[in-house]
């Protein structure tokens, strides 16, 4: 029987490969081949293919969908030649932004290649730092969801009020813990394949670090330009990135813990100049074989992977009208106009262009979006307005430094009380009015403020160096 369904499986596999090149151009169809020569190099040669694990984060970007199309591509048609193929692992990361929209769109995607039942993928997902295997239905655990809204605010609290505020900016760090983690998860992967732009790599990498230096890692002082040197500087740090941050309160631990135990020499395996094409080319594979929906303006948008288009115009509007002294229209405004600048760039389609901004610089659909900004960030962050212009003002960090500015500026009512906000914060007893107010205002809990407290902030620009020096004068304990 076991021989009939093998029979059967190969059959549907040849299937899914003879309608996958369907909708691949000849630039393509070529490209495909130097990506099966790529692998083959890796692995040591064809006879040895067979043991080789490549592991691809997924998104549900566009481009996350295309890359993965094409691997999948190029492991099926190695298995059409020869006796074994490579292994893929594929991975997603749940965050707050992970909307139940976003796991539809992966699930289409994985039921199209046909991976769920192939034992030569595995098709994963992390949540709360468990591994489980994908399921589109399953939601967000509450704890997931909490740790994930902790996280956010820490180190959004840390970036300083100088620092641009981009409310998942902590996804950086969050991801390369991921990559750590996943990497070395029930045997290992032998690469990691990605086909992000250089641009990409190094706003990665830049986010990574200045994360890892906000909660009190240790990470090399010269920047890697590129993915090449990820798990080396992964495998200088610890498994756990935030052991600092949160030392004392407990975490939960990355399970399950005993499949947790091999390691080995990951490599990056860049294919971006294999997948770099024509947006529009990509259309009818995208829509009519992997059922994503054609209409969707927001995914060319994205300047930062962990955020919204929406909820990023939103924080940029925000940031002008109560620092800057511009207005909330003008901080959008600004957002897509380098947005705009960044996407033709890329040579995104001009029709998408005028999508975008016909969606997001409209002045008169401008207050509706504010109104869907704040729905948008209640339900995927967890975030009040208040609690997004206490995380604006980051009013705790740095021995309450900016905590007079706040409460003029956002709450003036409590400028009588600030003695007693300060004094919570220095870890005394005050009216439970006031622990109270802290804690709707900010949404973390009182320890965590007190642990803002004592830490001194990292702004987005500037010197790690310089970051790192104050890190290294603060804290006593080795890491």
């Amino acid at each position: 029987m076991s021989t009939i369904h093998d029979q059967a499986m190969n059959y549907v596999y040849q299937q899914v490969l003879h309608r996958l090149l369907s909708f691949f151009s000849r630039a393509e169809r070529t490209a495909l081949q130097l990506l099966i020569q790529r692998l083959v190099v890796a692995a040591g040669g064809m006879e040895r293919i067979g043991q080789y694990k490549v592991l691809m984060s997924h998104s549900g970007a566009q481009d996350s969908c295309y890359t993965l199309a094409f691997l999948r591509a190029a492991q099926l048609s190695i298995a059409s030649k020869a006796p074994s193929t490579f292994q893929i692992r594929v991975a997603t990361l749940r965050v707050g932004t992970t909307t139940p929209a976003i796991m539809e769109v992966l699930h289409r995607s994985y039921s199209a290649l046909f991976v769920y039942d192939d034992p030569r993928v595995e098709v994963l997902m992390v949540d709360n730092r468990e591994v489980l295997p994908f399921c589109h239905l399953i939601p967000i655990s509450d704890a997931g969801r909490e740790l994930n809204r902790t996280n956010m605010l820490m180190l959004g609290h840390l970036r300083g009020v100088g620092g641009v505020f981009e409310a998942c900016d902590d996804g950086y760090l969050a991801m390369g813990e991921f990559y750590g983690q996943i990497a070395r998860w029930d045997g290992g992967v032998d690469a990691l394949i990605g086909g992000e732009t250089v641009r990409q790599q190094k706003q990665f990498l830049a986010g990574f670090k200045r994360g890892a230096v906000r909660v009190g890692l240790r990470v090399p002082l010269e920047p890697e330009q590129s993915f090449d040197g990820l798990f080396s500087t992964l495998q200088k740090l610890r498994p756990d990135f935030y052991r600092v941050l949160y030392a004392g309160h407990e975490r939960a631990e990355w399970r399950p813990q005993e499949r947790f135990d091999a390691r080995r020499a990951a490599s990056y395996i860049d294919v971006l100049d294999l997948v770099t094409g024509n947006m529009e080319e990509r259309w009818p594979l995208l829509t009519e074989f992997l059922g994503l929906q054609p209409d969707a303006v927001d995914a060319p948008l994205r300047e930062n992977p962990f955020a919204s288009p929406l909820l990023s115009a939103h924080f940029r509007g925000l940031q002008a009208s109560y620092l800057k002294g511009q207005t909330y229209e003008q901080g959008v405004a600004l957002y897509i106009q380098r947005v705009l600048l960044m996407m033709r760039k890329r040579q995104v389609p001009e029709r998408l262009c005028n999508q975008a901004l016909d969606l997001y610089g409209n002045p008169q659909t401008l207050a509706a979006r504010r109104v869907q900004s704040n729905i948008e960030a209640q339900q995927t962050l967890g975030l009040s307005e208040a609690q997004q212009l206490c995380l604006l003002f980051t009013p705790f960090v740095d021995e309450g430094a900016g905590l007079e500015r706040f409460l003029r500026r956002c709450h003036p009512g409590m400028l009588v009380a600030m003695p007693e906000v300060h004094k919570a914060l220095q870890g005394n007893a005050v009216a439970e009015q006031v622990m109270q107010w802290m804690v709707d205002v900010s949404g973390l809990p009182v320890h965590l403020m007190r642990t803002l407290y004592g830490m001194q902030s990292v702004p987005d620009s500037g010197s790690e160096l310089v970051g790192q020096a104050k890190y290294a004068r603060r804290r006593a304990a080795p890491l």
